[in-house]
């Protein structure tokens, strides 16, 4: 059966975004981790630790960031997986449609999230 990469061709932008979004996603939790274990390793996670970073914009507009590229990943990684698989013609659109919708909602909700953790009245 012949492979269809549809935008993951090497060389390609949806490949080359892929890649980028997967270092960039891979490099935030990376020290996130490093933070959390090393060092603020007997700091306590609580919703009120969260809640006051979150009133930094520096560190608010990083979570935003990091949402909107998670779901770019994942969403176009869905998508192409689905292409991979001899998705095409109407269910093709039909299924960009359903996740480009859906991602759109995902990130409107999470920004949304991020604001009211930030303590901003919306």
């Amino acid at each position: 059966m012949a492979e269809r990469y549809s935008s993951f061709t090497p060389g390609g932008t949806g490949w080359l975004l892929q890649r980028i979004t997967a270092a960039f996603l891979i490099i935030v939790l990376a020290f996130h981790f490093f933070q959390l274990h090393f060092v603020n390793h007997a700091a306590e996670v609580t919703f009120a630790g969260t809640q006051a970073r979150m009133e930094n914009v520096g560190y608010f507009l990083a979570m935003v960031l990091f949402l909107i590229t998670a779901a770019f990943h994942g969403i176009n990684g869905i998508y192409n997986a689905l292409v991979n698989q001899g998705l095409s013609g109407t269910p093709k659109k039909v299924v960009f449609a359903v996740l480009a919708l859906s991602g759109v909602a995902l990130v409107a909700q999470g920004i949304y999230v991020a604001i009211v953790m930030a303590g901003v009245s919306v």
